[in-house]
């Protein structure tokens, strides 16, 4: 399953955070309200490995705040240089309701 977010195909979403690989890359939360095709961006982040930083991450909250039914994760794996910068160029494009720093 893929995901377009911003130019970037993403491996997602994902309802199971076991679906995420233990690899370098950028994460995105996604929401979704009952439409199949209709996905908002809640959050955008990066980390060296991915499903760990899902899990256990500390703006989980957030993203239950933001009223969506379903909550998935997708991810764009790339190395570390990479990802910091494409977390950012997608930060600044959507500016995701959770990711303040």
């Amino acid at each position: 399953m893929a995901i377009k977010i911003g130019s970037y195909n993403f491996d997602g979403p994902h309802t199971n955070t076991n679906a995420l690989r233990k690899q370098s890359g950028v994460y995105a939360i996604l929401g979704n309200n009952g439409s199949s095709n209709s996905w908002a961006v809640v959050d955008i982040g990066e980390s060296e490995d991915v499903q760990d930083r899902v899990d256990k991450h500390d703006r989980a909250e957030c993203w239950k705040k933001q009223g969506h039914r379903v909550l998935t994760a997708a991810a764009y794996y790339v190395a570390e240089q990479q990802r910091m910068q494409i977390e950012q160029e997608l930060r600044a494009t959507l500016n995701p309701p959770c990711g303040d720093r």
